[in-house]
């Protein structure tokens, strides 16, 4: 499948009032394509996917893949604790062109093997026949914790369009396997921004993630001083992006990193309950902490 570049996890616009914007999304993805982004990635964590109705879900899809056109590919999140909602997803998300599906598990009944999962994927996939499913490993939140390289087997057997997976977990030695399973043949995108380069060093070509909305420059270094094979540079690279992550995640998450889009003139508004976004008092603060790590010189060239 051979996946390469930097896919930006999009923000969902939203009103003060947590109302979804879709009239903001052209011009975010006029941001994002802007950044050099090789592909967009909605309705997932970032997109705070898991806070919307379906009908905002389907929205938003339509809104991005109209809004990206042929520019680049766009990854649309259908996973739900309903298969019958993610069935619906994903049948929507075929009927607008999307060019990639991703799926979350249930993860209130959560599947309990490998079989179980594989069969959930393989309901949702056949809704939208011909575009690639992509699974979403994020065992954080879901708690499904389940041998991906075993995955990637069973459900490249009985899914014809199982694509990969988005694997954001960090761990190397499993992510490598994955790489290497039936001789290469899936797709494994990255999906942790700050050890970018403990994935490029176990295979990875791709990643999803968050900070690429606003530091993909940063990340693109990261990756040329690895192909260039430059160690110490790439190393100086991400341990910049993990500082500013760490600013991020100090500061309060995912509000911090959609404050940060306000700070460089992309706002995408507030992050809806039980998210609480941050306070003016709040933003100048991550202002004052992203510049003393120099984000607003090197994370925007």
């Amino acid at each position: 499948m051979g996946s390469t570049g930097l896919v930006a996890a999009a923000f969902t616009p939203m009103r003060p009032n947590g109302d979804i914007d879709l009239a903001a999304v052209p011009g975010l993805v006029d941001h994002l394509v802007g950044e050099g982004v090789a592909g967009l990635f909605c309705n997932g964590t970032t997109g705070e996917g898991e806070s919307l109705t379906p009908e905002e879900r389907q929205a938003l899809a339509a809104a991005f893949v109209s809004a990206t056109g042929d520019r680049v590919r766009v990854f649309v999140q259908v996973g739900a604790n309903s298969l019958r909602v993610a069935r619906g997803l994903a049948a929507h998300a075929g009927e607008i062109g999307a060019g990639a599906i991703s799926m979350t598990p249930p993860a209130y009944f959560k599947p309990a093997c490998v079989a179980d999962l594989v069969e959930c994927l393989r309901e949702v996939s056949r809704e939208a026949p011909g575009v690639p499913l992509y699974y979403y490993h994020l065992p954080a939140f879901t708690g499904v914790r389940l041998d991906m390289a075993e995955l990637l087997r069973k459900a490249g057997e009985a899914i014809p369009d199982f694509a990969g997976i988005k694997f954001s977990e960090v761990d190397a030695r499993a992510f490598a396997a994955c790489v290497a399973t039936d001789g290469g043949r899936y797709d494994i995108l990255w999906g942790s921004d700050e050890t970018l380069l403990t994935g490029l060093a176990a295979g990875a070509t791709a990643a999803i993630g968050s900070t690429y909305c606003f530091a993909a420059p940063l990340y693109r270094k990261v990756m040329a001083a690895h192909e260039q094979g430059e160690p110490a540079t790439a190393r100086r690279w991400q341990e910049q992006a993990a500082d500013m992550v760490a600013v991020h995640l100090r500061r309060g998450g995912l509000p911090a990193l959609k404050a940060t889009m306000q700070l460089i003139g992309a706002g995408c508004g507030p992050t809806r309950l039980p998210l609480r976004a941050l306070d003016p008092v709040a933003v100048e603060g991550l202002r004052a902490d992203l510049a003393e790590k120099g984000f607003f010189d090197w994370g925007r060239r």
